[in-house]
């Protein structure tokens, strides 16, 4: 057998062997990567962010701040319920929750691995209230509790080859370069650009942690209505929305998806 081909082979045996779960979902996600290493890295990374001067943290009793902080705890709360009851509390055992909110016009939000949360204050004119930043704040939380993060830097591996994945299992440096380079720090802002699927995904999962953090997921139409208000007539989308579906197949996914997260709304 050719080397091609057997390298081929062990690549395909290795992915394989190494997918997890995805909570709530149950999709299988390849898992070449050491999600616990990318939540070091990323710590290290959102405090750089954090005490870069260029960076505006919005603080000292802010109402918005506040707002963020209020919501972020409330999902975060929920989340940790829901992963600890359902046997998935391995997998945040070591999340150290932050929510902050960044003076920027930049249409935007994300969570890193480990719970390290920013929302731009340029999103909250689309946010409009609690509900509205609920919505987002789901939806980036469950990027974090399903590891896209994790699984895009596995794809990438299996596409350079195994000895890229061996590397990136074994050095702290390529974490370090795929979380500033994920999430911008230490230079221009190029939010990590997850796939469509796992975009729905994360729409799917955030739908059901709204609500179990007392947020009425019908809310969420409204925002991505919103958004898509936002998009429109612009040549460059917000960066919250870089390689999304479309507005109208997210929208009408989320309709589809909304039953199910009712289950877990108990609000009135």
């Amino acid at each position: 057998m050719k080397k091609t081909m057997l390298f081929g082979v062990a690549t395909a045996l290795l992915a394989i062997s190494s997918c997890s779960t995805v909570p709530l979902t149950g999709r299988s996600r390849l898992s070449l990567v050491d999600e616990s290493q990318l939540q070091q890295q990323a710590a290290i990374g959102y405090a750089q962010l954090l005490s870069d001067p260029q960076t505006k943290v919005v603080t000292s009793n802010n109402a918005n701040a506040a707002m963020v902080k209020r919501v972020g705890q409330k999902i975060a709360a929920a989340v940790t319920q829901y992963m600890n009851q359902n046997g998935y509390g391995d997998q945040i055992k070591n999340y150290k929750w932050e929510y902050n909110l960044i003076d920027s016009k930049e249409i935007n939000a994300w969570c890193m691995p480990g719970g390290k949360i920013a929302v731009y204050t340029g999103i909250l004119p689309v946010t409009k209230d609690e509900a509205g930043l609920a919505t987002v704040m789901g939806h980036e939380v469950a990027h974090a509790i399903a590891q896209h993060s994790a699984e895009r830097a596995s794809q990438m591996t299996v596409a350079q080859g195994l000895g890229a994945a061996v590397g990136v299992a074994s050095a702290n440096s390529k974490y370090s370069q795929y979380i500033n380079a994920a999430y911008g720090i230490g230079g221009q802002l190029t939010i990590l650009s997850y796939g469509r699927n796992q975009e729905l995904e994360a729409d799917k999962m955030g739908l059901s942690f709204m609500a179990m953090a007392g947020y009425n997921p019908n809310n969420a139409v409204a925002f991505w209505q919103r958004m898509a208000q936002a998009s429109a007539g612009s040549q460059k989308p917000p960066a919250f929305l870089s390689t999304h579906p479309t507005d109208q197949a997210r929208i009408a996914q989320i309709q589809r998806d909304l039953p199910a997260a009712m289950k877990y709304y108990k609000g009135k």
